[in-house]
């Protein structure tokens, strides 16, 4: 990191210390910025542009438009196991090799209009899995692969009926982002090659099958689901779930698909996404996607959410009772306009897609829940940026990132999700929101079910808004923020009223001018809390003991803020709540929030053991990419 970097990242600490009396108020977050030369080149040295490097695929030969999936699932076995029918267009008339993404699939037989066609399985590679080699006969236009998943499928999670909220059936779903999708389809696993597809699911009766796709809230629970999904998208929104679903409606287009147990719980949750599906409709064009529902997954999903068409997947981490954590349901909502509607071309290009959707999730909450929830939003994402430009290399701190001979799965940080954000932000304040907000609308009806690269963008942007804003825009600035780390100086802050309150009160008990339970903290929402908790310094037994006693914060059921604390308490040794960490760790398998944990125990001989002896207990219900991501941390 350089110098200047490291210097605006202790003026940062230092800023958010200070009381609201101060020069500059507390609860400015300033992002760490670095100055740079003059870009002379954009792209780095020896990049293709559009390329996608994480995938063996050749859809600039001949290309996958239609996928027809029939696939039974046997849970005894832990595998899918049917067929996929292939239609394809010669995009060049001259080649005849038709090559898939494929990752530990077992291939029975490949045809073309039922007759057999040689094919071979090219040579495994460590991130991009086997390429499937097709001879397609010259007139052929669909090419049928029969195969079977591994169990071990880096896309798929099997859970035993212990390992769901009902425990009397089993449970499937799939999680295809980022080239996770090959390991339980033989397709052109990358983003740029967008396809439609229909799908025959079959299943045990009593077990209800959903996709990415029409699915019909009354559909009768039969064994045998049929899907379409007539737009074209990128292969990582191919998603299917089965299990013991119920549906219940929030809205004229919006519901939610869960075991019963949480059914109602989510429903109330995220009762607003009806509204939020209308405000963003009249900002930003119309939804295009029919119905906008909602699937619960069990607690061992990876992620927040996944932003499947139609279909998004959510963690049961966010319901926390009181809305708090609903900005990702906003940002799942954002994606079928930016990321499912326009999607990144390649993984290089991600902050195309998660930038835009987190600068539309802060709009979003901003519309629902007014501004005061917008500043303390963009407060909290401000934190987690700077955390980010703090602890990654400078090659990791580019929107539009270099990933060559990498896993595809190191694009995902807080670098194209909140500083994707903050450029859209720059943008926006230096030419008006209204302006911008037409920006908008027009780019998303420009480049609908499209795929673009960040290129494409920066010609857009030419063509657009650096015309008609001269004055305004710089095209070295904008190049600046793309391909350089860092934050470039002046770049928008973020401030919020509501956590100059919380600096003072921290600020008051950490110097003993106040006991943790004389703090006033009966109208603090739960921004306010984990900005209070995020905040603390390396802390005393005694002054964590004085905090837990005043908040029970290690009983604390809101995951979010028991994650930051049970990572002070790693930190500080506070082995009161470790049996909360034990039950934190084997309960939940969302990366974001068991990672860090993992990381920290890890730091002494002590924590790793417990942590060794916490995922030997998990591992067998976390989602393969959560095992991935932590087991270096327990060896």
């Amino acid at each position: 990191m350089k110098k200047q970097a490291l210097i605006s990242l202790f003026m940062l600490l230092a800023l958010a210390s200070c009381s609201k009396n101060d020069e500059t108020a507390a609860t400015r977050e300033t992002p760490v910025t670095t100055e740079q030369p003059l870009l002379k080149k954009a792209a780095p040295d020896g990049i293709k542009v559009g390329k996608d490097y994480h995938s063996l695929a050749n859809p600039e030969e001949i290309k996958v438009t239609h996928i027809s999936l029939d696939l039974t699932v046997d849970f005894e076995r832990k595998v899918l196991a049917g067929t996929a029918e292939l239609e394809i267009t010669r995009v060049n008339p001259e080649k005849k090799r038709l090559i898939l993404d494929t990752r530990d699939l077992t291939i029975l037989s490949v045809t073309a209009d039922g007759k057999d066609v040689p094919y071979i399985l090219m040579e495994p590679d460590p991130h991009l899995g086997t390429g499937l080699l097709i001879t397609v006969p010259k007139k052929a236009r669909k090419i049928t692969v029969a195969y079977e998943t591994s169990p071990d499928a880096s896309g798929v999670q099997w859970l035993t009926p212990q390992q769901t909220a009902g425990k009397q059936q089993p449970f499937l779903f799939t999680q295809a982002q980022a080239i996770h999708a090959r390991s339980f389809i033989p397709l052109q696993d990358t983003p740029k090659a967008r396809v439609t597809y229909d799908a025959i699911i079959r299943t045990p009766k009593e077990l209800l099958a959903v996709m990415s796709a029409a699915n019909d809230p009354n559909t009768e629970r039969d064994g045998v689901y049929e899907f379409t999904m007539p737009q074209p998208i990128p292969s990582y929104l191919i998603a299917l779930a089965v299990g013991d679903l119920q549906f219940k409606a929030m809205g004229e287009r919006t519901g939610v698909y869960a075991e019963a147990s949480w059914l109602e719980r989510a429903a109330n949750e995220f009762e607003d996404t009806e509204n939020m599906l209308i405000e963003t409709e009249k900002r930003y064009g119309d939804y295009s996607w029919g119905r906008y529902d909602l699937l619960i997954l069990p607690p061992s999903f990876p992620f927040g959410g996944m932003e499947n068409p139609r279909l998004s997947f959510i963690t049961p981490t966010v319901i926390a009772g009181d809305k708090s954590l609903v900005a990702l349901i906003a940002h799942e909502l954002a994606h079928s306009w930016s990321g499912n509607t326009i999607t990144n071309a390649t993984w290089r290009d991600l902050w195309l897609n998660e930038g835009f959707t987190t600068y539309l999730t802060y709009r979003i909450m901003e519309f629902i829940y007014g501004t005061d929830r917008y500043n303390m939003e963009l407060v909290l994402g401000a934190q987690d940026l700077a955390a980010d430009i703090a602890s990654l290399p400078e090659k990791d701190q580019i929107l539009a990132i270099d990933l060559r001979g990498r896993d595809a799965d190191d694009v995902f940080s807080n670098i194209p999700y909140e500083k994707g954000a903050l450029f859209l932000r720059e943008l926006e304040t230096k030419i008006g929101r209204e302006n911008f907000d037409a920006f908008l609308l027009g780019y998303f009806e420009h480049f609908a079910f499209q795929s673009i690269t960040t290129e494409q963008f920066i010609d857009y942007l030419d063509d657009t808004l650096l015309a008609q804003y001269p004055q305004e825009l710089n095209k070295e600035r904008i190049l600046q923020w793309i391909f350089q780390p860092g934050i470039p100086e002046g770049a928008p802050g973020a401030s919020s009223d509501a956590f100059a309150i919380v600096d003072e009160a921290r600020d008051a008990w950490l110097q003993g001018a106040l006991r943790a339970g004389d703090i006033d903290t009966k109208n603090w929402n739960y921004h306010q809390w984990k900005y209070f908790v995020d905040k603390l310094p390396a802390m005393s037994i005694e002054q964590m003991s004085e905090l837990d006693a005043a908040f029970n914060f290690t009983g604390h059921q809101n995951n979010e803020i028991a994650h930051s604390w049970l990572l002070h308490a790693i930190n500080n040794d506070y082995k009161v709540a470790w049996d909360r960490l034990y039950d934190y760790l084997t309960s939940i398998g969302r990366n974001k929030l068991v990672k860090p944990l993992y990381k920290a125990l890890a730091e002494t001989p002590e924590g790793k053991a417990f942590a060794k002896k916490a995922f030997d207990v998990a591992k067998a219900g976390y989602h393969p990419l959560t095992v991935k991501a932590n087991e270096a941390y327990v060896q």
